[in-house]
């Protein structure tokens, strides 16, 4: 069996760490990068096999931009996208995970939130929307949430899940 390749890209040292240490205890294969432009100089240099987002680094919204880059590159838009962040993630059954977003934007409860974070229960499919420093809605599919802090019973089934 081919040793999955994961990159962390956090800028915790300590978060990175932990991480590192649950998935190689399960066999795979860890690098790590601290900020979105070491994350993307790693990405195209190591190609892994999937990319776990912190979302707050150097900006707020740093592990968003990065993962709306990787969905945006033709030839990066195949890596999987795992967000890990304490924002709460709104679950929906319906499969369209951006037109489920784009209700609860309209929701007068949600829609001053600068972040909302969707996942379809049935599905796995999930998505971010969140408001850029203009006010421009934007979004992008992710493959998949885990909770901060990281749990190792909740983030290596979602990697199984994602890696298949």
């Amino acid at each position: 069996m081919e040793t999955k390749k994961i990159l962390i890209v956090d800028d915790d040292i300590d978060v990175i760490t932990i991480i590192q240490t649950i998935l190689k205890k399960e066999g795979y294969n860890v690098i790590s990068a601290n900020d979105k432009v070491e994350g993307m100089q790693k990405i195209r240099e190591e190609k892994p096999d999937l990319a776990i987002l912190d979302v707050m680094m150097t900006t707020h919204y740093e592990g968003f931009e990065l993962a709306k880059e990787i969905t945006d590159d033709p030839e990066l838009q195949r890596l999987p996208v795992l967000m890990q962040t304490s924002i709460e993630i709104l679950t929906t059954t319906k499969p369209d995970v951006q037109a489920m977003a784009r209700e609860f934007r309209k929701n007068p409860g949600f829609k001053d939130l600068h972040v909302i974070l969707v996942k379809d229960i049935n599905t796995g499919k999930a998505g971010v929307d969140y408001l850029s420093e203009d006010g421009k809605s934007i979004w992008f599919p992710v493959d998949g949430f885990v909770r901060k802090p990281v749990d190792a019973k909740r983030i290596v089934p979602e990697i199984q899940r994602i890696l298949g």
